[in-house]
């Protein structure tokens, strides 16, 4: 029998980042839950920072008045790609948590609007990464929401392979599905959609990887201000597979639903499942390369074993009337 935890006031608080999904059905199950989770945190002096869809901040807002504790953050501001979300909730908590003041963290996901089965695994991705990156934080603490109302068990037991943590009644229990090993289950990358364009590369070619780029990006239809942010991200990908990918790689571009899509195979290995998803700091030297892509690309996808060295997969969406 899964054990039930009763939450512990802010003086008793775990030693490591506590990660809850909290499945629920309706508005009135939505905020009986997040409320319960944000009189907890006001009742111990800790700060709380709200990130949900529209509709559900007017649903909290109503019952919370002004609040000075809570802070609502609005998400959308940050564009499609969830490998963005973890640098700006590092900042969130970190601009919240003045001092050692603990703070609670409301993250809903818009999973019914993922744009593409791609988009939707990284969604699932970046909720698993929250485990890594806030491991060693026992200030901070996070509550998924997850709307089940349309009963895909499917969609919640991926989820659950995310978060240690399952909320129920006002508790919180051990979650066994969680997946807390090193290695997150990633599902194989899809071949290319249709005719692809390919092409080989090492020392001396990013001018043609450049080129290559923005003309079938042309092509595609990609507008031409995304097309100069695309050419930014692909030479930075391009010069991390020559630096560290053997000295060589292999590019190809495609479109697919809506999308364009650059990809770059070489024989390197990245170690680090943050790579790209933290802000470098002023004085650190390398690392910017998957950062930089991360902010100028609709979505990317890494994929990374010692064994079959790195894919990654740069979107760029294309407008309804391209």
């Amino acid at each position: 029998m899964t054990a039930i935890l009763p939450p512990k006031p802010s003086d008793q608080a775990e030693p490591v980042f506590r990660h809850e999904l909290y499945p629920y059905r309706g508005e009135e199950q939505f905020l009986s839950g997040t409320l319960s989770y944000i009189h907890e945190a006001i009742e111990g002096g800790e700060s709380v920072v709200v990130a949900v869809p529209l509709d559900k901040v007017s649903l909290l807002r109503g019952e919370l008045a002004d609040e000075p504790a809570v802070t609502f953050v609005d998400t959308t501001t940050l564009g499609p790609n969830p490998g963005r979300l973890i640098g700006a909730w590092v900042a969130w908590m970190q601009e919240r948590g003045q001092g050692d003041r603990p703070v609670r963290g409301i993250g809903e996901t818009a999973w019914r609007e993922a744009r593409s089965a791609a988009h939707l695994s990284e969604l699932q991705y970046h909720e698993w990464l929250l485990n890594r990156a806030f491991a060693r934080s026992s200030a901070w603490s996070m509550l998924c929401p997850y709307d089940d109302s349309d009963e895909d068990q499917g969609a919640l037991r991926s989820l659950s392979r995310c978060h240690p943590l399952i909320r129920q009644d006002g508790h919180y229990a051990r979650n066994e599905a969680y997946v807390s090993a090193a290695d997150y289950p990633f599902e194989a990358l899809n071949d290319p959609c249709g005719p692809y364009q390919e092409l080989s590369y090492t020392h001396g070619d990013l001018n043609a990887v450049r080129s290559k780029v923005t003309q079938c990006s042309s092509d595609a239809g990609v507008p031409e201000d995304q097309q100069r942010k695309l050419a930014v991200a692909v030479t930075e990908i391009a010069t991390n597979s020559i630096r560290h990918g053997g000295g060589r790689g292999t590019l190809r571009t495609w479109t697919q639903d809506a999308t364009f899509v650059c990809e770059f195979r070489d024989a390197g290995y990245i170690s680090d499942v943050m790579a790209g998803r933290t802000r470098p700091t002023t004085d650190q030297v390398g690392g910017r390369g998957l950062w930089l892509a991360h902010q100028l690309c609709d979505l990317v996808e890494i994929r990374s074993t010692r064994e079959q060295g790195t894919t990654i997969r740069l979107h760029t969406d294309i407008p309804p009337h391209r």
